[in-house]
């Protein structure tokens, strides 16, 4: 069988790396790094026709994140194993096999111990995606390798107007429950926003008019 691990580390911490290694010969799954996606940090996708299992986990994040990442993606794979199409795809069968899959990582001591603190509560109730938990994602974005100072949307004021990595330009609005309901200029389409998602604050609106 191949070893992976050589390549894995790049990624992940090298301790990670045999397991993740051993996971992705074991399910003849094709594993893809891919460029970054505003909408996602990982995905998985099950065998169609002749192809295999195949998970995707951007390039940049960084070792712990995208360690948790695939983790996340190989619950996803080992649920589809075990039941198909026939559950939530974060349900209690899910939620159950990626604590489990956490497990070997958590007692190897690969995490700095504020993220196994965060990510021993997460586990507690693990979600869709490690970005909705707000202390979690905190921690790790300590991590990135790129230590500029970021501008959330929680910490803009409400009615400022910001833009995003696209260009697109909104203005914030109330919160909802657990995101904030933000206006987009150009369309006058509502959108909701994670509060800390990424934004670049503008003095003034962009006169889409024109």
């Amino acid at each position: 069988m191949p070893d992976f691990s050589k390549q894995l580390s790049k990624y992940i911490p090298a301790a990670a790396a045999p397991i993740i290694s051993q996971w992705i010969n074991d399910t003849a799954c094709r594993f893809k790094v891919t460029k970054s996606r505003a909408s996602k940090l990982g995905d998985y996708r099950s065998p169609y026709k002749d192809e295999p299992h195949q998970i995707t986990v951007n390039h940049d994040l960084n070792p712990y994140s995208f360690l948790i990442t695939t983790v996340h993606e190989f619950a996803h794979l080992k649920t589809w194993q075990q039941h198909k199409n026939k559950v939530k795809p974060h349900g209690s069968e899910w939620k159950q096999n990626f604590k489990s899959l956490m497990d070997p990582f958590l007692r190897l001591n690969i995490f700095p111990q504020d993220i196994c603190h965060a990510l021993l509560k997460y586990m507690n109730n693990p979600a869709a995606s490690s970005c909705t938990d707000l202390q979690l994602y905190r921690v790790l974005k300590n991590y990135d390798k790129q230590q500029t100072e970021i501008i959330t949307i929680e910490s803009i004021s409400e009615k400022a107007y910001f833009s995003i990595k696209s260009g697109r330009v909104f203005q914030k609005q109330e919160k909802l429950r657990k995101r904030y309901k933000c206006i987009e200029l150009a369309t006058q389409r509502i959108y909701l926003f994670h509060p800390v998602a990424e934004v670049f604050p503008i003095e003034q609106p962009v006169d889409t008019a024109s």
